[in-house]
């Protein structure tokens, strides 16, 4: 495991969760129906919000993707919001929720890939957490979207954009 595992995942936490950021909209409740239902997006620019991040093996995210997903095989990425707080003051702990990451496959892809695997870490960790923030990608809009989220978190912590290799493809 990378050493500065720790460090490459806080750094791309804070970068994500702080703002404004160009591409977020004013209110960041307006991004999809089930964010604004939801009302999480705020939440990162909460003074002491909190979240968890698990770093596995293949083993362990293939067991908590076939308890939650049901896929029983590994998957580089799972995030799980935690169920939304009612009236929390500005002071009170507002838990974001969880994000698993399987080291293995994270590596195994960045080899596949030609890239280092502190950048896909960190792809990876701002990819969760925006699901944790409500974001989503099963529609096109909302996949366009969340990619040019992670594109200009990513460019602030000196990624390359995680996506360019996808979009001279097409």
């Amino acid at each position: 495991m990378l050493p500065e595992a720790e460090d490459i995942v806080r750094q791309a936490i804070a970068v994500a969760a702080t703002g404004p950021h160009p591409t977020l909209p004013r209110s960041w409740g307006r991004v999809n129906r089930n964010t604004r239902e939801r009302g999480r997006v705020g939440w990162a620019h909460h003074r002491n919000a909190e979240l968890s991040v698990l770093l596995c093996d293949d083993e362990a995210i293939a067991g908590l993707n076939g308890r939650w997903r049901g896929r029983e095989e590994p998957t580089n990425v799972l995030s799980f919001p935690a169920p939304l707080l009612q009236g929390a003051a500005p002071d009170d702990t507002v838990p974001l929720g969880d994000i698993a990451i399987a080291y293995e496959t994270v590596v195994r892809e960045a080899e596949e890939s030609g890239k280092m695997v502190s950048d896909h870490l960190s792809h990876l960790v701002v990819h969760g957490f925006l699901h944790l923030l409500g974001y989503d990608h099963h529609m096109d809009d909302e996949a366009e979207r969340m990619e040019r989220l992670e594109r200009d978190i990513l460019a602030r912590i000196g990624v390359a954009d995680p996506y360019a290799a996808c979009d001279a493809d097409i």
